[in-house]
């Protein structure tokens, strides 16, 4: 395996004695775009919970750290420099970049909208807008577009190496990677990908010389994935554990409504699960998706050893003990974070692409299933929560009444002049770029206009933090009090 290329997109003079990657690294880290990340939610904001949590950028740091860690084991363990450790750094401080306002609600959000009002058929995807935002949106001095990366951090960037228009003889060439899912009736559905159609074009070229199949990972994005998946899973127990928002009673009972039952759930039919509401249902519904969707890696007895794990280890000796602020709490959250990270850095091993849904580095079984229990559990006992819920729907409202009032804006011959300086910007950007596009794939003039106004206003009210999208859709709306809220961003 060879390290990856340091070729950039525009030719520029490098520092001196610095590495290529290392220049890379230290452009995402003083971008913009990277420091909004600490105003975007991940996934409640501290405003809900009352406690300090993990926004978008704390999280990018810890699967930075990750990551690195990862990496280094790696080349340890191989002998040889399998893996670029800097070029793995960069692109896990990049992987959230693309990340709208509202964490993952704002990304659903904004899809719908993309789609259904605005025209575009590849929709919006918070891995595809990070990295358009490190190709396009974001400037470097000596590049016209974009931050000039090499092509090593760029290909590392895309967790999903394709664009929503990947064809379905490419798929069927290896059989759908994770993020691509066939249908009942036959069809591929791309519900993952980390490029639009208008930036294949550079993913394309940034995976050339790469050591890495059609459709694959490279090694270094693959770290990347894992340490997100790990950071994912532990930081955001750790977080909800703090806030007082994991509720023992109902995890306990959930865990111990499966375990004290476990031969007598694998005896009921799909139909009767689904519908269940009992404790346990829900751990047994996470069983049988793990083996539909990936029957290559889940494994029974280990999914009954991670259910047992998690609940002696987090359930009964952790959550049992409400968190109170003492530093013995602390040391006792502090030695529950450090051992599961540890155990999953060290169970993380390169592999042969023997299936198509497993990257050239990948979790070990045991691992794969612990993560997965993990995230189970806040998936189930705090995203489904009610008065999360509640919130949410009015953080998609904000972001689709935005996005609205500045289509109407722009579509005002009167007022259109006075639109925002940035978005004016960013529609041209983008109509420059659908004009670049070969012939087979070049849209009308017409609909090139349709599309660079729609995309515009998208990478617009993506760009926004947290606290700059609800005061867009306030001000826009004739309710903002205030004339000098919007800041210099807007």
């Amino acid at each position: 395996m060879t390290l990856p290329t340091a070729s950039r997109v525009y030719d520029e003079r490098e520092t001196e004695g610095a590495d290529p990657w290392s220049i890379d690294l230290e452009r995402i880290q003083f971008s913009p775009y990277f420091s909004r990340l600490s105003a975007v939610t991940q996934v409640v904001s501290p405003s809900i919970s009352g406690a300090p949590v993990h926004n978008r950028l704390t999280h990018s740091l810890k699967v930075s750290a990750i990551a690195r860690v990862v990496a280094l084991q790696l080349n340890t363990r191989a002998g040889r420099d399998v893996c670029n450790p800097t070029v793995v750094e960069a692109a896990a401080y990049a992987h959230d970049l693309g990340h709208p306002p509202f964490g993952h609600l704002g990304e659903t959000t904004l899809d719908r909208l993309a789609r259904t009002e605005l025209g575009l058929t590849d929709g919006f995807e918070g891995n595809a807008q990070t990295y358009r935002i490190l190709t396009a949106l974001d400037v470097v001095e000596n590049a016209p577009r974009g931050l000039n990366l090499t092509a090593a951090v760029r290909a590392a960037s895309a967790k999903y190496p394709w664009s929503p228009s990947v064809s379905a003889a490419e798929i069927e060439r290896i059989g759908p990677p994770r993020g691509i899912r066939r249908a009942p009736d036959g069809a591929y559905r791309v519900h993952k990908y980390s490029v639009y159609d208008i930036d294949a074009d550079d993913l394309a070229h940034a995976r050339e010389g790469m050591d890495a199949e059609p459709l694959r990972q490279t090694i270094e994005g693959a770290v990347m994935d894992l340490a997100d998946d790990i950071a994912y899973s532990v930081h955001d127990v750790d977080d909800f554990y703090r806030a007082g928002i994991l509720d023992h009673a109902p995890i306990a009972a959930e865990f111990r409504g499966w375990l004290d039952d476990v031969l007598e759930w694998r005896t009921r039919d799909d139909a009767e699960v689904r519908a269940e509401l009992v404790p346990g249902a829900a751990l047994e519904r996470l069983r049988r998706k793990m083996r539909r969707d990936d029957p290559w890696v889940a494994d029974d007895e280990a999914f009954l050893a991670a259910v047992s794990d998690v609940d002696a280890e987090l359930v009964t000796d952790l959550l049992a003990r409400p968190f109170d602020g003492s530093l013995t709490a602390e040391r006792r959250l502090a030695s529950f974070t450090d051992r599961w990270i540890r155990r999953f850095q060290d169970s993380a091993q390169l592999r042969p692409l023997d299936t198509p849904r497993s990257g050239p580095v990948a979790l070990s079984p045991w691992a794969w299933h612990h993560v997965e229990v993990l995230k189970f559990v806040h998936k189930r006992f705090v995203l489904s929560r009610p008065d999360l819920a509640i919130q949410q729907r009015g953080m998609s409202r904000i972001l689709a009444r935005s996005v609205r009032a500045l289509g109407e804006w722009l579509d005002d011959d009167l007022d259109r002049a006075r639109t925002p300086r940035r978005l004016r910007e960013l529609i041209a950007l983008a109509r420059e770029q659908y004009a670049a596009l070969p012939a087979e794939r070049r849209p009308t003039d017409a609909e090139a206009e349709t599309l660079a106004r729609s995309r515009g206003i998208v990478d617009y009210v993506a760009s926004l933090t947290d606290a700059q999208a609800f005061t867009l859709s306030e001000a826009i709306s004739g309710r903002a009090d205030r004339l000098w809220s919007l800041g210099q961003r807007l």
